[in-house]
């Protein structure tokens, strides 16, 4: 079976600092693979990669079998931001957020069709957001905000999904909310690769998990990318000297 996302021995710098040191990393269709490590592991840099917005030294990506860029020029490829990313006080309603997701179906005048307002309806329901569509995004609690943002993502169809910290700062509602959902996307046969800094939700969600420092410390099944000596390595023990790490 062909890789949802493929990454080979890629390398990113910026400038002096090395982000990514020679990360190689295979994730198949239907598999949602938690994304760990420490502030400044390479996380969100690997997240770049993947979007095609950071380009690798070395190596090479590719995302269904394509490149990144056209990946997302088709629609298949899909981002959830952390909340730090978004200005809030843009005047936008949650509904238009939603639709936004389905500009890449739409015609260089951006004008909604029936199926987009069908799709945006469909992602709004299963956000539990219906009631709050017209609502500025702004005025929703950071829970509300990040499943806005997972509802984009299931407007838009992509096939493979990635989320920076879905779970962080969101309540127990959101939480339940968004967990289930990821959950109904895996079952439907799309691709996550979830950010998170909480380990305690990686068995219940994740059929894989991959450990970041610079480079890929472990990449597995999450009982065994869990296991106390190899988190040490990551969270308890410095790299390589003179190495310097960036998020």
């Amino acid at each position: 079976m062909s890789a949802a996302i493929e990454v080979q021995g890629a390398t990113v710098r910026y400038g002096e600092v090395l982000a990514l040191d020679d990360v190689s990393v295979s994730v198949r269709p239907g598999r949602v693979c938690g994304l760990l490590g420490m502030n400044g592991s390479g996380k969100s840099t690997l997240f770049k990669t993947v979007l095609g917005l950071a380009t690798p030294d070395r190596g090479r990506v590719r995302v269904l079998g394509m490149k990144s860029a056209a990946a997302r020029r088709k629609g298949l490829l899909g981002y959830v931001p952390q909340s730090e990313q978004v200005d809030w006080a843009f005047p936008v309603r949650v509904r238009d957020v939603v639709m936004m997701g389905r500009y890449g179906h739409m015609g260089h005048r951006r004008r909604p069709r029936p199926d987009d307002r069908e799709a945006v309806e469909h992602a709004l329901a299963r956000t539990d957001l219906t009631d709050l569509a017209d609502r500025q995004i702004g005025a929703l609690s950071g829970g509300q905000r990040k499943r806005a943002f997972v509802a984009r993502a299931i407007a838009q169809g992509a096939d493979v999904l990635l989320l920076d910290e879905p779970f962080a700062g969101v309540d127990k509602r959101s939480e339940a909310t968004i967990t289930d959902l990821l959950l109904q996307l895996r079952r439907a046969g799309h691709t996550l690769l979830v950010s998170t800094h909480d380990l305690s939700q990686v068995p219940a969600l994740c059929d894989e998990a991959l450990l970041l420092q610079g480079r890929v410390i472990a990449h597995g099944p999450p009982e065994q990318v869990l296991e106390p000596d190899v988190l040490l390595e990551a969270f308890g023990v410095p790299t390589s000297k003179g190495a310097t790490w960036t998020r």
